[in-house]
């Protein structure tokens, strides 16, 4: 039997430990780059918005929590953190709810779909286009008056002229969250399908045995099963859904009547537009922040508590 040379033999721990430290070596450059383009830049707007920094100038005065104390006063920035989370709500729920039944429907044995590969490459696609593109297209498809859904609404006799759509706030806003929906909806499926196939399709099968109806199956298996995969999908989502930027700033920069303002881009506006006030974008970005980390730990505490599998009655 060939024994391993001397210096890796395990009474060697001098050699093991000079091996394992090439691994931190391995990670050095992942630690450099998050001190440099991560948390430096949260720790240095922290500081910025306990500070007056606006404009051109280098030089800034601590003011404590002035800025605080100014902004849960703005009406802008109230009604940018009003029109984010309706904008986040009318399209997650929908999103969520399109994305179980889908997810349902593609891992159910018993219906044996076919095609469903292409139907996932499909319902995926517009994850993959780029907002841009997206609002470049919705911004034709609702143009005024001669858009094509204009035309179409007109020739079912459904509107009798052509409607400004993104002049309209409750328009603009639902234009938006459709759009949203419609970018991530596959996504949130193809997730929630690989936790639904990870589950041991022998309980489905014991459930169908025991005279259990597919609502019964997804009530009392999958959901339970699946809510590690859940709280994942609505925590990502959520913090997705507090920094929307792209698809308002790209098709009416927050318009009409700022109905479509959303916080990260009252942080634009403030930090790079007129005055550029710097300390109010930063107190803007700290308030964002402990938002996130604070709705995330309501979710996480909601979801928390040991999986039970119910009984199908």
């Amino acid at each position: 039997m060939k024994t391993a040379p001397a210096d890796l033999q395990p009474n060697h721990k001098g050699h093991f430990e000079r091996y394992n430290r090439y691994g931190y070596y391995f990670l050095t450059p992942f630690f450099i780059v998050f001190l440099i383009f991560s948390l430096y830049p949260i720790i240095y707007t922290i500081y910025l918005s306990f500070t007056d920094l606006a404009g051109w100038n280098t030089t800034s005065n601590f003011v404590g929590f002035k800025n605080y104390l100014a902004i849960i006063h703005n009406d802008l920035f109230i009604k940018a953190i009003k029109n984010t989370f309706l904008l986040w709500i009318l399209n997650f729920i929908p999103q969520i709810g399109f994305a179980l039944l889908l997810a349902s429907w593609f891992t159910n044995q018993k219906l044996k779909l076919k095609g469903t590969t292409f139907f996932k490459v499909a319902f995926y696609l517009p994850n993959v286009i780029t907002a841009a593109s997206v609002a470049v297209l919705f911004s034709a498809l609702f143009s005024y008056p001669m858009g094509p859904i204009n035309m179409l609404l007109i020739k079912l006799g459904l509107i009798s002229s052509a409607n400004n759509f993104f002049q309209s706030n409750w328009a603009t806003i639902f234009i938006v969250s459709f759009i949203q929906f419609w970018m991530w909806y596959g996504q949130t499926m193809i997730v929630i399908q690989s936790g639904v196939l990870g589950i041991n399709e022998s309980l489905f099968e014991s459930a169908r045995v025991d005279g259990a109806t597919d609502g019964q199956i997804f009530r009392q298996i999958t959901l339970p099963l699946i809510k590690p995969i859940l709280l994942y999908t609505m925590v990502t989502s959520l913090i997705g859904g507090l920094q929307i930027f792209d698809i308002p700033f790209l098709l009416t920069q927050g318009g009409p009547n700022n109905s479509v303002l959303t916080i990260t881009m009252y942080i634009y506006e403030q930090a790079f537009q007129g005055n550029r006030n710097f300390y109010l974008a930063a107190t803007a970005s700290v308030i964002l922040l402990l938002i996130s980390i604070v709705l995330s730990l309501l979710m996480f505490r909601a979801f928390k508590g040991r999986t039970k599998v119910g009984r199908a009655k």
